[in-house]
């Protein structure tokens, strides 16, 4: 599966941006979704991610409220929302996905996830 993210850009604090995370094969379907993202310098962190049917879903404390994460596997295609965003939300957004099924799980971990994107730049200016 090959993953597109596109959706970036710069954005004032307290603006709004949506991130798209394209697949390329109906595997998707079966796989939880996941976003990370990866300031300079830094680690790269997750974010949010979704189980394969979009039931379940989990944030990272410091975007809680603030993201919202979603899926329309009928266009094999995951979203992230970004509203309220903040100079620290600054970073490249990866979105990634992981097989789970028959699982109905969501990931935090990097290290589980299969399948990943290119990254998508999102710059927050104050």
């Amino acid at each position: 599966v090959q993953l597109q993210a596109s959706g970036g850009g710069l954005v004032q604090a307290g603006g709004s941006l949506r991130l798209s995370c394209k697949a390329s094969a109906r595997t998707f379907s079966r796989c939880t979704v996941g976003w990370f993202r990866q300031a300079p310098g830094k680690e790269r962190e997750f974010v949010a991610s979704l189980s394969r049917s979009g039931r379940t879903t989990v944030y990272a404390d410091s975007v809680k409220g603030r993201f919202t994460i979603s899926r329309d596997n009928a266009w094999n295609t995951g979203f992230l929302q970004l509203n309220s965003l903040k100079p620290e939300d600054t970073a490249v957004y990866y979105c990634a996905a992981a097989f789970t099924y028959p699982r109905e799980i969501t990931v935090r971990e990097l290290g589980v996830y299969d399948y990943w994107g290119q990254g998508t730049q999102v710059t927050v200016s104050s």
